[in-house]
């Protein structure tokens, strides 16, 4: 039988409670992390593109630690973009500034829209802890 852990930081309890989905799900050394968006711990949407998008990665770091990970663990990312030509220079600069740069396999996908109104990106991620 293999282990399987439901792994929910303390911050997003609130958004578990509500939607009732697990944030990320671990199975020995990997971390299947649920796409993370740039809201506040009271589930407000952050308006601007900037924030919002610091705010994702924020949240999916969070993610990552409450599994024993973090993004140098990332093995396999998915972004979706809603208006991705519009602010796709935001977005990189703001991840190559946050998050090791060429260090996964990385696939952007345009979309029309998320699961709330003025969401632009929502990112999920595979991560394997490394030994040691």
């Amino acid at each position: 039988m293999t282990d399987r852990n439901i792994i929910v930081p303390h911050a997003m309890q609130t958004i578990v409670d509500r939607a009732g989905y697990a944030p990320a799900v671990k199975v020995g050394q990997t971390l299947y992390c649920a796409g993370q968006v740039g809201r506040t711990t009271d589930l407000q949407v952050i308006e601007d593109p900037e924030e919002q998008f610091i705010a994702a990665w924020e949240n999916l770091r969070s993610v990552l630690e409450a599994g024993g990970c973090g993004f140098e663990d990332i093995v396999d990312m998915t972004t979706y973009h809603v208006g991705m030509s519009r602010h796709m220079a935001v977005f990189r600069e703001v991840k190559n500034r946050l998050f090791p740069k060429g260090t996964c396999a990385w696939t952007c996908i345009g979309v029309s829209e998320l699961a709330h109104p003025g969401l632009l990106v929502e990112i999920k991620c595979v991560a394997v802890r490394r030994e040691g």
